[in-house]
């Protein structure tokens, strides 16, 4: 839980840091601007409070990692959820006013996690997490964002080593196997997602696990 609070606060504080012109830039979340990932993270911070406020009476069906459900392909931008974040986000105009919501709604969607008991039962997308589980997913939600929002922001800081490392260590879960040893953290997440694709010394390394990837995580 005190994870979550350092992934997200790393996060927030990435995009309380971004110029104006940042905004329009890319980010690594494919046809989307910096501006639409950050209009995103509003909606996690709201699904956050959500499904903190939502708890459940039956035992828990998922846990951090099982949370987690590997697509067929890479999203392409015609979900209508997709379509409509790139909307709004252009709808807000200054960039100011995306970062004043975000700094808002996450700010309490941070406190909610404070407040929150671990044990506590909550649903959300028709399964059942303890509490613990649910923020300690959100872990690899705020790590890999963090991740697409500096992909073109060389200057930017980093996702916390911590949090790195425990988004490797869930998705290795989700893959059954474990990355070679010599690829980082940031490597082993942006390959495993599809984030980039793997160099040839890196395709070599990952064997048999290279036919199991991209991992597209949602």
């Amino acid at each position: 839980m005190d994870l979550f609070s350092r992934s997200w606060a790393a996060l927030r504080a990435a995009v309380a840091d971004l110029h104006d012109e940042d905004f329009a830039r890319p980010s690594g979340c494919t046809g989307w601007l910096v501006r639409d990932l950050v209009c995103h993270l509003v909606i996690d911070a709201q699904d956050v409070l959500i499904t903190l406020a939502t708890p459940a009476d039956t035992e828990p069906t998922r846990d951090a990692v099982t949370y987690w459900e590997v697509a067929q392909a890479p999203p392409t931008g015609d979900d209508p959820l997709d379509a409509l974040t790139v909307r709004l986000a252009a709808a807000y105009q200054d960039p100011g006013l995306l970062t004043f919501h975000l700094d808002d709604v996450g700010s309490a969607a941070g406190r909610a996690a404070e407040l929150a008991d671990p044990d506590l039962r909550v649903g959300t997308r028709d399964v059942v997490l303890t509490a613990r589980d649910y923020l300690s997913a959100y872990v690899m939600e705020w790590t890999l964002h963090h991740l697409d929002l500096i992909a073109h922001l060389p200057d930017a800081a980093q996702p916390p080593a911590e949090g790195l490392a425990r988004s490797r260590e869930m998705l290795e879960k989700i893959a059954g196997t474990a990355f070679p040893a010599s690829f980082s953290d940031t490597d082993a997440l942006l390959v495993g997602t599809g984030r980039r694709a793997p160099t040839e010394a890196e395709r070599a390394e990952l064997g048999e696990l290279g036919g199991k990837l991209p991992l597209v995580l949602g």
